[in-house]
């Protein structure tokens, strides 16, 4: 193996905690899960700021820098990673930043951004004609303000491995999407099974790829979803084998089936039998991409009884069969 790899985050006041440590945590996992077979550390982690002191983020957790970007030489960097937050603004601002970062760009292998770092990015020029997402909250401003980026609102990251813009310059959305861009680098570098490892060690579900949606149908697509109905979308997850009949939704709801249609279409903007279809699809297609279960398994789990039934509703929605939606992304 190569000499280790140094990941440099950026690190400013009000800066978003979790879009520096989630992906920070991700390489130093890498570390650890290479020390169980008995194999040094690939990666090494370092914060940069406007001077070596304590960071005081936006939640009030302070991060100790390790050195200044502009005493950094780029050259010695592999990765380097601008993270979002309340301070962006003020960064945006920041002449003598903007250049040592357009300076930077040619020198070091990967360059990226976590969250609304991409305003950031965006300010340096770095991005323009390039393909860029951000936090959903971000994205109009990011394509108000920066006309010649390519902005994609709907996914979680741009890098891609394969492809020799995306995997030197790239872009993810909010806060935890940093995580899975993060899994993609250690895929890229350490090789898949080492990705699902970091991932089992920080226990996530798995890994998502970059071209997925933001937005989860698992989730309420309101902050003020009526509690009667935002417990009932907490239940239907773990019950798609059951009857889920409006009937049966309304029961569970403690509510008659007219006024469950209604809140369902108040509130989320679809209906009960809609949303259902949504939630076993997109439960399918995750336990597809995990690849620990068969094609007849995943139907019943998710409730469509026979694989037939889950063949047309991905046909209908996807254009592929489940099988051809495993082979090609899981």
């Amino acid at each position: 193996m190569s000499a280790r790899r140094t990941i440099a985050t950026l690190v400013f006041p009000d800066v978003m905690s979790l879009d520096v440590t989630g992906p920070m945590q991700v390489f130093a996992s890498a570390n650890v899960e290479r020390a169980r077979h008995g194999l040094p550390p690939y990666y090494g982690l370092l914060l940069l700021g406007d001077a070596v002191a304590p960071v005081a983020t936006s939640c009030g957790i302070r991060l100790c820098v390790d050195a200044r970007w502009d005493d950094t030489d780029p050259r010695t960097l592999d990765t380097l990673l601008v993270p979002g937050g309340a301070g962006v603004d003020a960064r945006c601002a920041n002449r003598p930043l903007l250049d040592w970062l357009r300076g930077a760009e040619p020198e070091v292998r990967r360059l990226g951004s976590v969250c609304s770092g991409a305003l950031l990015l965006a300010a340096t020029g770095l991005l323009d004609q390039h393909t860029a997402t951000t936090h959903w909250a971000d994205v109009e401003r990011l394509q108000r303000e920066h006309p010649a980026i390519r902005v994609e609102a709907d996914r979680l990251h741009t890098y891609d491995p394969h492809d020799r813009a995306t995997a030197h310059l790239f872009t993810s959305a909010g806060v935890t999407a940093g995580i899975d861009l993060a899994l993609a680098l250690v895929e890229a570098d350490l090789g898949r099974p080492m990705a699902l490892a970091v991932a089992r060690r920080l226990v996530m579900f798995l890994r998502r790829p970059g071209g997925q949606a933001q937005f989860s149908t698992l989730l309420p697509a309101h902050g003020n979803v009526l509690s009667r109905l935002a417990v009932l979308l907490e239940w239907i997850p773990a019950h798609l084998g059951e009857d889920l009949s409006i009937e049966a939704l309304a029961r569970q709801a403690h509510v008659s089936p007219r006024t469950l249609c209604r809140l369902f279409n108040h509130e989320l903007g679809v209906g009960p039998g809609r949303y259902i279809e949504q939630v076993r699809l997109e439960t399918a297609r995750s336990l597809l991409l995990d690849g620990q279960a068969s094609i007849t398994t995943v139907a019943r789990l998710t409730g469509y009884g026979h694989p037939e039934n889950m063949r047309r509703t991905f046909q209908k929605h996807l254009a592929v069969s489940p099988q051809e939606y495993a082979a090609r992304f899981a």
